[in-house]
């Protein structure tokens, strides 16, 4: 055999590896972006949850408005405070995790496998912003939601236990305080471990497992 013809036959050879492993990266991303599809669902269904959860807030409040509109006597400016905690509370919630359905649903899985992380990236940068606006008003939100419901109730709670609505305000001040000094002490460099932790459990398991499968794609392409 000619030094031509040998060289012509490892040419055809490598061409054949080459199609041959772009066909098996294109199965493994097809199987990898649909492992990925089906990790964010529990993440969209939960989103879904946390509207319905703000459309009741909005609700409640909306009860108070309307209870106040048929009576002939205006609200004290604490239970309108409080009313428009309440619904403020609910929009949030709504507008986060619509915001964060809306990511979920704009991924697109045909785009390389690094824009795909970094879709997956600023997903995961919103989800936890929205996790903060959601969870961290708790602290003190179930005061003005408790003073909205007993005012549904006929009673003003502040008129009659104004002692245990600022004590509540005070606990949930000093709850905001806490959880923003721990994250701070947690994100220390001495503390490497306690850190990721915390940042997992920020992300959530459904999202991490989609970085996760999109991690191990990326890996297989550059090998």
């Amino acid at each position: 055999m000619e030094l031509d013809e040998i060289k012509m036959a490892w040419q055809a050879q490598d061409r054949k590896l080459e199609r041959q492993n772009a066909i098996n990266f294109q199965l493994l991303k097809d199987d990898g972006t649909r492992r990925v599809r089906s990790s964010l669902r529990p993440l969209a269904w939960g989103q879904l949850a946390q509207m319905a959860f703000g459309v009741l807030f909005v609700l409640l409040a909306a009860s108070l408005w309307m209870r106040a509109g048929s009576s002939p006597g205006r609200l004290p400016w604490h239970l309108v405070a409080a009313g428009v905690l309440v619904h403020a509370y609910g929009i949030a919630a709504i507008a986060m995790a619509g915001c964060t359905l809306g990511l979920v649903r704009t991924i697109d899985y045909a785009l390389p496998v690094v824009a795909i992380q970094k879709q997956l990236a600023k997903l995961r940068r919103l989800y936890i912003f929205g996790g903060i606006v959601a969870g961290l008003p708790w602290w003190f939100m179930w005061v003005p939601v408790l003073m909205v419901l007993a005012a549904l109730g006929g009673v003003d709670l502040y008129a009659r236990a104004p002692s245990l609505v600022w004590i509540g305000m005070g606990v949930g001040a000093a709850g905001l305080a806490g959880s923003w000094w721990l994250h701070h002490w947690s994100r220390s460099s001495r503390r490497p471990q306690l850190a990721r932790t915390m940042q997992d459990g920020m992300t959530g398991s459904s999202l991490r497992n989609a970085q996760r499968i999109a991690d191990e794609i990326a890996r297989f392409e550059q090998e």
